[in-house]
């Protein structure tokens, strides 16, 4: 056979097996997808005219596991075989797409945040995906509405690096009725640490003097895991 019929041949194998997979994940959804036809679905939009499994299997062997390629560093996946810049682009993309959407959905003025359930729930969509901490100000009005939810720090939560100042002027602008800092716990243990307590009561001490206070601090792990201060018996006293 002529080498231009035999990659004729692949060429329509390929394209077969590219079309395939995307009409079953518009009929089916990814529900019954293995991981790596995941990643190999995906990368038919950074590597055209060719079958991906091979690269798809390759992120899988290096990284563990689908949410592991998404968290990796563009850095580590420019590095496994096969995977462009923009292939890394592309993988990269996608925590931060999942993110958008899901704080697209839960955006609603109208939303009563006046259970600390509620405020975990509401602003979980922000941490997805992040393997740093950061800490976030949700400004509430009198009837628990949200007013603004801001980005105070990133890194290991302690009272120096934390903006008091950000804090003190968001609640001003906002005209806040309540003011409850947020963050993460990347390791999914939501249990505070001694940096997470001394913080807590380092601002409050600084907003009572200033005559303000917090209403509570919570603390988001994975999945619905979270931990408030405020309902918790051993630190609610804070906040009093």
């Amino acid at each position: 056979m002529a080498k231009s019929a035999v990659k004729k041949e692949n060429k329509n194998t390929h394209e077969g097996h590219r079309d395939r997979l995307r009409q079953r994940f518009l009929v089916e959804g990814l529900e019954n997808f293995q991981d790596h036809n995941v990643l190999e679905l995906l990368l038919f939009y950074s590597i055209p005219r060719k079958d991906t499994n091979e690269e798809a299997h390759r992120l899988m062997d290096k990284f563990g596991s689908l949410s592991a390629v998404f968290n990796a560093s563009y850095d580590e996946l420019c590095e496994v075989k096969g995977i462009s810049e923009n292939s890394a682009t592309l993988i990269k993309m996608m925590p931060e797409l999942f993110k958008k959407y899901e704080v697209d959905i839960v955006k609603n003025d109208d939303v009563i945040l006046d259970k600390s359930e509620l405020i975990a729930k509401y602003v979980s969509s922000y941490f997805k995906g992040l393997t740093n901490e950061k800490m976030y100000l949700l400004c509430l009005d009198s009837a628990c509405r949200v007013i603004s939810f801001n980005l105070i720090s990133e890194g290991i939560v302690n009272a120096a690096p934390l903006n008091i100042r950000k804090i003190m002027e968001l609640s001003i602008k906002n005209d806040a009725a309540q003011l409850i800092l947020v963050h993460n716990h990347p390791s999914g243990i939501v249990a505070p640490s001694r940096n997470d307590v001394d913080a807590t009561m380092g601002i409050q001490s600084i907003m009572t003097k200033l005559g303000m206070k917090l209403s509570d601090h919570i603390i988001i792990g994975h999945g619905d895991d979270f931990f408030s201060f405020h309902k918790s018996d051993k630190w609610k006293y804070i906040f009093q």
